[in-house]
């Protein structure tokens, strides 16, 4: 079973319906990672990145092809076995940290936990672990609208690992951030996404931080193609 891939794309295609024609998004798409590799994905802004990551994340479905979790493909789930596999496997992070803003740092990790079915006083134990991982024990009982963008968006990645994924997906995560704050949390997301050996791909235009994941792929015109 470990040789089996985190993650599998095969043949995927997208098209979405616009003004009488169709724009085909992804066109046979095929992508495998690993567990423990961390994958940046580039490609030019409206290529398509935020829809196949969230194809690859079980929020959208594909019009063919297939997603396959850990060898299993989970194309005919219904919504209630996709939401679980979401929940269970899947970390998130997007451009924007989306944290609760009525909840402290603390608690927008233990909440998703808590969802999951975890015994409440077990989900801070994790949740201040994993701030503690990122450097922010002493912030805990912060709100989002008392932290800077960094912390916010650091909080927003312990929140993602918070369920113990095996599969990290991030859209942009550093795109709303300054170069310096960038690179902290560019960092920190990596060494976690490492630490914990999950399969992470992560949507970028900062070729510097492409250039040192464990390889690249390019979406563009529909189609995945390694660069490296």
């Amino acid at each position: 079973m470990n040789n089996v891939p985190a993650l599998q794309l095969q043949a995927v295609h997208r098209t979405y319906q616009q003004g009488g024609g169709g724009l085909h998004v992804l066109k046979g798409a095929e992508m495998t990672i690993a567990r423990g590799e961390v994958v940046a994905l580039v490609g030019p802004s409206g290529a398509g990145k935020s829809t196949l990551l969230h194809i690859a994340g079980l929020l959208e479905r594909p019009d063919s092809g297939e997603v396959r979790f850990n060898g299993q493909d989970c194309g005919n789930f219904d919504d209630e076995k996709r939401t679980e596999l979401r929940r269970s496997r899947l970390g998130f992070v997007y451009q924007f940290h989306h944290l609760l803003p009525e909840f402290s740092a603390v608690e927008n990790i233990i909440v998703p936990q808590m969802i999951a079915g975890v015994d409440k006083a077990v989900a801070k134990e994790r949740a201040m672990s994993l701030l503690n991982d990122m450097g922010l024990a002493a912030r805990a009982d912060h709100r989002p609208g008392k932290l800077s963008g960094g912390e916010q968006q650091r909080v927003a990645i312990a929140r993602a690992l918070a369920n113990n994924p095996t599969v990290l997906l991030a859209d942009e995560p550093t795109g709303n951030l300054d170069p310096d704050t960038a690179e902290v949390v560019f960092a920190q997301l990596v060494r976690l996404a490492r630490d914990h050996g999950l399969a992470a791909i992560i949507a970028t235009h900062n070729p510097a931080l492409a250039s040192r994941m464990d390889r690249t792929i390019k979406l563009e015109h529909g189609v995945l193609t390694p660069t490296s």
